[in-house]
């Protein structure tokens, strides 16, 4: 089953900023449009997702893992195939509309759910193995999709994308994935709670002390949970989806700066094990305090960068950023709020999230256009996740 996830997040990619980043310039200048248009196209796509996860995180509640995700896969797939005839603005901001939530959405959250119901003490280091398809798929998905764009066009790069996620997800997601251990007779961890009860590590919820929706959205608790998904989304998104300009503005190559997100997420990759097990044993606003001020120290390097030397650090900075935010941010909401409505409490939290990642590219697009440069708008991201940081720290 981790391995299933893993695979999941991986083809998540067509969905998500790391590959869309490869696609911007090349369809930006085949298509005519403007980069405060493109990115708009692309926030607009983004809200739409958001608004419809609470709905997915209920449908896989409802049907669970093994009949949704071979569908959403099909469907990511025919998404893919869909990007790569768009010939005009409106046919853009469709496309995005599609991958977008069925990747970076729907695809992402059944990925995580499936974890959530085989695992319990082990549930962070789970979330984490997990993860590294998402770290792995940084590190070559953007690097693959600038092969096929240099060599023979983005539409192909769009067509290359779907049979990946079709052969990978449709009919293995089908004959490999069970919803939870005990349909096969089996417990979470693999373990019996009654005669391993837990001794040490954050407290998790049994099953029948599950919150619904409602009882979740009423708790301060999870509005403080939110800030880090929300500011992560929307600062990481707009970093992520600028990069190759960014990095252009320090002298870069397209090139190096795809190549920089590779190493970012090797080093994210290389910290999975070491979050997942400090997940396990550690308490979450600590690990997602020190994920926040690496996000904050990451901005301010890209703002004073002395030399291209620095590019490195910033890397690594995001890389620590994202080992956390794959394993703590990702096991919250169901070690503080239960198994039983897991899909549900995460697709409401992961729409704040994508609602966050949405207007992320446009203040850095609008500070260029207006400006010139992307400082002004840096100088403003980097008030947010300082206010997280102190924001998570208060939570019990």
């Amino acid at each position: 089953m981790v391995a299933a996830a893993a695979v999941a997040q991986y083809m998540s990619a067509p969905g998500q900023s790391y590959s869309v980043a490869a696609f911007k310039e090349p369809m930006r200048a085949g298509l005519g449009v403007s980069e405060t248009d493109y990115s708009l196209a692309y926030a607009t796509a983004t809200i739409v997702s958001a608004c419809l996860l609470p709905f997915v995180g209920r449908l896989i509640d409802r049907f669970g893992a093994r009949i949704m995700l071979p569908l959403i896969g099909g469907c990511l797939g025919s998404a893919c195939f869909l990007m790569s005839r768009v010939e005009s603005l409106p046919e853009l901001y469709l496309g995005f509309m599609l991958v977008r939530s069925i990747g970076q959405g729907a695809l992402s959250l059944v990925s995580i759910w499936l974890v959530g119901e085989w695992f319990a003490k082990r549930r962070g280091m789970a979330t984490a193995i997990a993860g590294l398809g998402g770290g792995i798929s940084v590190m070559t998905i953007p690097l693959i999709n600038n092969w096929f764009i240099v060599n023979y066009g983005w539409q192909t790069g769009w067509v290359a994308l779907s049979a990946m996620v079709s052969l990978s997800l449709v009919i293995p997601g089908w004959f490999i994935i069970r919803d939870r251990p005990e349909e096969m007779g089996l417990h979470p961890d693999g373990v019996d709670p009654k005669s391993n009860p837990q001794t040490d590590g954050p407290v998790i919820l049994s099953s029948d002390e599950s919150w619904t929706v409602g009882e979740v959205v009423r708790d301060l608790t999870f509005w403080k949970l939110l800030a880090v998904p929300v500011t992560s989304g929307l600062v990481g998104t707009g970093l992520v989806f600028h990069q190759v300009k960014l990095m252009g503005m320090h002298g870069l190559s397209p090139q190096m700066a795809l190549g920089l997100m590779s190493v970012q997420a090797a080093f994210a990759t290389l910290m999975t094990f070491p979050a997942g097990w400090a997940t396990d044993r550690m308490e979450s606003r600590k690990l997602l305090a020190m994920a926040m001020l690496s996000l904050a120290v990451a901005i301010i390097v890209m703002i004073w960068m002395p030399s291209l030397g620095f590019v490195i650090p910033y890397a690594l900075l995001l890389g620590f950023h994202g080992s956390v935010l794959r394993s703590t941010a990702q096991v919250v909401w169901i070690n503080f709020y239960g198994r039983a409505h897991q899909g549900a409490v995460r697709g409401a939290a992961w729409s704040a999230m994508i609602l966050g990642s949405a207007i992320g590219p446009i203040p850095l697009a609008y500070s260029v256009d207006r400006y010139g440069t992307y400082t002004p708008a840096l100088l403003a991201f980097l008030a947010l996740p300082l206010a997280a940081a102190a924001t998570i720290w208060t939570v019990r």
